[in-house]
């Protein structure tokens, strides 16, 4: 297993984590009966959870997001037989960016919440640029 396909399972693994990190307080303050109801009356997170368990919701949401890119760059470079010492460092700081976004995004901490989302994301764009070098 290349070292990118690794990492790509420890984000996928993250995103577990993540949401659990979400589900659990979402459940707790929304109640069980509204969270396994059909849910015909859409929840809105920003009105119907603490703010803490909003920006948890949004954070998930955000790396299915960035998951389905950075998957994308993990395959290619993997089936093109382009793994390099600079394509695992990028997909190690993705990882590590994805990892420190989730206390930046539910702490609020502005402007660095950004910040690190750019640093995963330049990292996986530089994934797919080293794949057609």
């Amino acid at each position: 297993m290349t070292t990118e396909l690794h990492v790509l399972v420890l984000a996928g693994l993250l995103q577990v984590v993540q949401y659990a990190l979400f589900a659990i307080p979402a459940n707790l303050e929304l109640g069980v009966a509204r969270t396994l109801s059909p849910r015909d009356a859409p929840i809105d997170l920003a009105k119907d959870c603490s703010p803490t368990t909003a920006r948890l919701g949004r954070a998930l949401q955000n790396h299915f997001e960035a998951l389905v890119l950075f998957t994308l760059a993990v395959v290619a470079v993997t089936l093109s037989g382009k793994s390099s010492t600079f394509t695992e460092l990028c997909a190690h700081a993705y990882l590590v960016a994805r990892i420190a976004y989730v206390p930046a995004y539910a702490l609020g901490l502005s402007p660095w919440r950004s910040v690190v989302w750019m640093v995963g994301f330049g990292a996986t764009t530089a994934m797919l640029i080293a794949v057609l070098i």
